[in-house]
C-alpha cells in the first residue's frame, strides 16, 4: 500500500507541475526570485501539485484498500482545509495574526474523527495520559508545524527538500515504532513532496506559495499527531522550529514578510547572498549560517539540508529509544 501510494503520488505530482506552472505563468500568477542577479519570474502557487497528487493517490489506496479509512479522510481534510487557507493568502493576504489563528481549523477533522491518542509516548515514561490537555494542543501543534514550514522557504528548494527529509524519518521511525497509520502517511505524502522538489530545488523553476507550504507544514503536524509521533516530530523539525522562534523574537511578533523594513540577508553584485547586518533586519536561520562570511544560494540550501539531515538522525535515535523502553 505504502509503495503504490508513494509511486502514484509522485508520477501525479510530477506530471501536474509543469501544466500549472504554465497555467499559473499565463495567469500572471508569478514571483520574483529575489536571489538571483536577473531576478527572474517564476510561477507562483505551484506547490498546489503536492495537495492535488495526495489527493488524487489517497484515493487510488482507498479505492484498492479501504485501511484506514478514517484516518486517510481526516489527514486529506486537514491538508484540504490548510492548503485553502493558504491560496486564500496568496490571493488575497490574510494578515500575519489571522493566518496561524486560521490554520488551527485544518486540526478540526483529526479531533471529529478521533483520529488521535491523547497518549503520548515518551523515553524513560512511556505512555502519558493527556487526555484533556492534549485536544487543546493539538491545533496549536498543527499550526506551529504549518507556519514553520513556511516561514523555513528562504531560498530554493529549502522548504520541500527539508520537508523530504522530515517526511523519510517519520516513515523510518513509524516503521521501527511500529506505527501503521504513520507509515501509511508519510509514503503518502513523500511521494508528491519529492515530485515538487524536482522542480522547487535550486535553481528554482516554480515556487510553493503559501498553498504548498502550509499544506505541507499541517501535513507534518498531523502525521506527527496521528502517528503518535510527537518527540520525534518535534527533534526532525528542530532546524524549522527555531528558524521561527528567530524571527518572530528579533521582530518583536508575527509580520508580513512585505512589512518587513530590511530583508535578512542582502545580494552581492557577483550573486553570492550576505547577511544583512542592519539593526532593523530580522534574525533568520539564513543568517547566522551567513555569519561565516557570503555564499552561494545553493550552498544555504545545501546547509539548511545537512542541518535537517543532523536533526533527523537525533530524531531516529530518539525513536530508538522510544523503542527501547517500550
Amino acid at each position: 500500500m505504502t509503495v503504490t501510494s508513494f509511486t502514484a503520488g509522485f508520477l501525479l505530482t510530477f506530471l501536474l507541475v509543469p501544466k500549472v506552472a504554465a497555467y499559473m505563468r499565463r495567469k500572471g500568477m508569478v514571483g520574483v526570485d529575489v536571489h538571483k542577479p536577473d531576478r527572474p519570474a517564476i510561477p507562483e502557487m505551484v506547490g498546489l501539485t503536492v495537495v492535488l497528487g495526495l489527493t488524487a493517490s489517497a484515493a487510488l489506496v482507498l479505492v484498492l484498500w479501504q485501511a484506514y479509512t478514517r484516518e486517510f479522510l481526516a489527514f486529506i481534510a486537514t491538508v484540504l482545509i490548510a492548503a485553502a487557507i493558504g491560496a486564500i493568502d496568496d490571493l488575497k493576504g490574510l494578515g500575519p495574526k489571522a493566518k496561524p489563528l486560521l490554520m488551527m481549523l485544518s486540526s478540526v477533522p483529526i479531533l471529529l474523527l478521533g483520529t488521535y491518542s491523547p497518549h503520548p509516548v515518551f523515553p524513560f515514561v512511556g505512555a502519558t495520559r493527556l487526555t484533556i490537555v492534549y485536544p487543546l494542543l493539538l491545533p496549536v501543534a498543527v499550526a506551529v508545524t504549518s507556519n514553520a514550514m513556511n516561514m523555513a522557504d528562504p531560498v530554493n528548494g529549502v522548504m520541500s527538500g527539508t520537508s523530504a527529509i522530515i517526511l523519510t524519518v517519520l516513515l523510518g521511525s513509524s516503521v521501527l515504532l511500529g506505527r501503521g497509520i504513520g507509515l501509511a502517511l508519510s509514503g503518502l505524502m513523500l511521494g508528491p513532496v519529492l515530485a515538487f522538489f524536482w522542480y522547487n530545488r535550486y535553481p528554482s523553476r516554480v515556487f510553493s506559495g503559501d498553498v504548498g507550504s502550509l499544506s505541507i507544514g499541517a501535513a507534518l503536524g498531523a502525521i506527527v499527531v496521528m502517528g503518535q509521533l510527537e518527540l520525534v516530530g518535534i527533534v526532525a523539525m528542530m532546524p524549522q522550529v527555531m528558524n521561527a522562534f528567530y524571527i518572530l523574537s528579533s521582530v518583536g511578533g508575527l509580520l508580513e514578510h512585505s512589512t518587513l523594513p530590511e530583508r535578512p540577508v542582502r545580494l552581492l553584485p557577483d550573486g553570492r547572498l550576505d547577511a544583512n547586518l542592519k539593526p532593523e533586519a530580522p534574525m533568520t536561520l539564513t543568517r547566522i549560517i551567513l555569519a561565516r562570511g557570503p555564499r552561494r544560494e545553493k550552498e544555504i540550501a545545501n546547509e539548511f539540508f545537512r542541518l535537517t539531515l543532523f536533526s533527523g538522525l537525533l530524531a531516529f535515535l530518539t525513536a530508538l529509544v522510544i523503542w527501547g523502553f517500550r
